[in-house]
């Protein structure tokens, strides 16, 4: 699973599986849901991030995570 956030644009993807998507889906004003040929839910995309959800802070919780990657925002994010 991948966060992912394009300030220039202020979209946040949330990747869910890797594939390509076959299908798309807006199920609320600037939310997009992907799919696989097979239906499977591949990302959500939210358009318009920051004034929909809250970006400065993200909690994880009780996951059974074995790779976090954390990577730097880049000095156009700032």
């Amino acid at each position: 699973m991948s966060f992912l956030y394009y300030p220039e644009s202020d979209m946040l993807y949330t990747q869910l599986a890797e594939g390509e998507a076959a299908e798309s889906e807006e199920l609320s004003p600037g939310v997009v849901f992907d799919y696989a040929d097979d239906q499977t839910l591949l990302g959500v995309e939210i358009e318009s991030a920051s004034e929909m959800i809250g970006l400065s802070r993200v909690l994880i919780s009780s996951l059974p995570i074995v790779d976090l990657v954390l990577t730097p925002r880049s000095d156009s994010a700032a």
